[in-house]
């Protein structure tokens, strides 16, 4: 064991926080979030124990695919604020103890991007070539859509030009060409550019589908996983402990891959969906079988690479991985009205609204995904317990405007409702007057404030970073747990699926050496033996942590 790890790979014991700058604080009253309100709520993810904030695209944009249809990769949108903005939010947080990454979102531009209304201009543009282009819609070409709502091709004919152009999201955000080198030079740069500004990283946006060769005319050289792993060093260079954080919906052994293998140097970490899911199925169920199968599952990585788990992401609640039958049974637990469901393979709900509001039952997804591998990812609301807003389109149900107080707009901003960028959750349940930031503060036992206690018990808890894990093999099956052990410390994360009390015990090797257990999080009753007998009695949907202390001279058990 040696702690001094955990500050020089910050990221595997990370608190991380994604959320959408314009719909965090306004600061001006024009409806919109912008760098100045975030830096003003800055206080409030430093005391919930954020380490690391993720910031989703920010960038100059034609703002049809929620700022993920870039124009400008050097630039701020003018709405959110300036350069200057940016570097004060940039100097407060560091000064607060947070890092920021950012998306980097360069599988695609927008259409509106310089690059591309150049390459449209003149098949004879030195742009021409970023994209790419075939006469014809090549056999080799990539399979599948990504929203199949909206697009019956991966490829779109420009009449001006006389060719198609390759595009695996929408129509209107054209696909880079990854095998030009002037365009990997370019990313290169881009990177560069941010990390010199203050920069600890990057969410990497599709990468599976940014390091596609299928539909590309000419062999790319050199392999761009090898490109990848060059990336990471040049990063390396400019900012020693940058993070290159990848979003990865493929099955487990593909994502090793994106790690670089047992001998990593390409990714850092991996949103974990195949867990994600595994999580939906277990909590339909009530049984952990699922989380156990895919743990049973999950690839070795470099010891300084780690998973990024969450409950719900900026996206709908992708159950791509499960069979339909599973997904089905999802959809009917979660999401039974064809409004609530997205693409035939998601949801597009929050957790508090998918468990009708029980509070044991939400606190209980956010501890198994604390209790997991890897470090947890909250998205911005998470802590309060906000509900989606269904009247919202498609996957932006979940991105309606942060709810801080009871008061107009949800404090959110002073502009008149109708210039608000998007309506807020408006059932009085779960709107601002029934939940908001300002009221969970003054309440000792508010999803806030049991957030705050599990991000500081998980922060002290490095154990679940770096330490080898192992199922306790409780024989009931609603009781999922799990051991953690490095070096001389060893925690005990104990969950109880259920919707009925469990008792149970199970016999713990390696316990010789135990002098006693203390309860750090949750309640329930436990006792260990010293044949090392195990017993426990959690309540419906219980939660208890555990630390076993070592034996010492004349120190004895609480």
């Amino acid at each position: 064991m040696d702690i001094s790890r955990t500050g020089d790979v910050w990221w595997k014991n990370a608190i991380v926080y994604c959320l959408d700058v314009e719909t965090f604080q306004d600061s001006n009253g024009d409806g919109i979030g912008d760098f100045a309100g975030l830096t003003q709520r800055i206080d409030h993810l430093a005391g919930l124990g954020v380490t690391c904030i993720w910031l989703m695209p920010f960038y100059p944009t034609a703002n049809v695919d929620d700022g993920y249809d870039i124009t400008d990769y050097y630039g701020i949108d003018p709405r959110l604020g300036t350069l200057g903005d940016l570097a004060v939010f940039l100097r407060t947080a560091r000064d607060r103890g947070i890092r920021v990454i950012a998306d980097l979102v360069v599988n695609h531009t927008s259409d509106q991007h310089p690059w591309f209304l150049s390459a449209c201009a003149d098949r004879n543009s030195p742009h021409r070539n970023w994209y790419v282009w075939r006469d014809e819609i090549p056999a080799n070409g990539p399979d599948g859509l990504v929203f199949p709502d909206k697009e019956n091709s991966n490829w779109e004919w420009h009449e001006e030009t006389g060719q198609y152009y390759l595009h695996r999201f929408y129509r209107h955000q054209p696909d880079l060409n990854i095998g030009n080198p002037r365009v990997r030079d370019e990313i290169h740069k881009i990177v560069g550019f941010w990390l010199q500004l203050g920069l600890s990283g990057f969410r990497v946006d599709a990468v599976p589908f940014l390091l596609e060769t299928n539909g590309l005319d000419t062999p790319v050289e050199p392999d761009l996983h090898d490109w990848l792993r060059d990336l990471r060093r040049f990063i390396m260079r400019r900012c020693g402990d940058a993070l290159l954080l990848g979003e990865v919906n493929l099955p487990y052994q593909d994502v090793r891959c994106f790690y670089g293998g047992s001998d990593g140097g390409e990714l850092n970490m991996c949103l974990d969906f195949n867990m994600n899911q595994a999580l939906a199925l277990a909590l339909v169920r009530e049984d952990g079988g699922a989380l156990v199968h895919c743990l049973r599952a999950m690839p070795k990585l470099h010891p300084d690479d780690g998973w990024a788990q969450f409950a719900r992401n900026h996206d709908e609640w992708s159950l791509d991985k499960l069979t339909e039958a599973e997904r089905q049974e999802v959809f009917r637990a979660f999401g039974p009205k064809k409004n609530m469901q997205l693409f035939g393979r998601g949801l597009r709900r929050r957790i508090p609204t998918m468990l009708k509001g029980n509070s044991d039952h939400i606190r209980l997804v956010y501890s198994l995904v604390f209790a997991l591998p890897g470090a947890p990812v909250l998205f911005y609301g998470e802590e309060i317990g906000m509900a989606e807003n269904l009247d919202i389109a498609g996957r932006m149900s979940v991105r309606s405007p942060m709810q801080w107080s009871d008061e107009p707009n949800g404090g959110f901003s002073t502009a008149p409702e109708g210039k608000v960028l998007r309506p807020l959750v408006s059932r009085p349940r779960w709107g601002p007057e029934g939940i908001n930031v300002a009221a969970q503060e003054l309440e000792q036992d508010s999803m806030l404030n049991w957030m705050e206690r599990l991000i500081r018990r998980r922060r002290e808890m490095p154990e679940v970073a770096f330490g080898e894990w192992r199922f306790i093999p409780f024989p009931d099956a609603a009781i999922f747990a799990l051991r953690y052990d490095w070096g001389y410390q060893t925690v005990l994360l104990l969950h109880n699926l259920g919707k009925r009390p469990c008792k149970s015990e199970c016999r713990l090797d390696g316990t010789g050496s135990w002098g006693f257990l203390t309860n750090i999080l949750g309640q329930g009753r436990f006792e260990l033996t010293k044949d090392g007998t195990f017993s426990i009695d959690l309540p419906v949907h219980g939660v208890l942590w555990l630390r076993a202390h070592p034996q010492a001279a004349g120190i004895s058990a609480p």
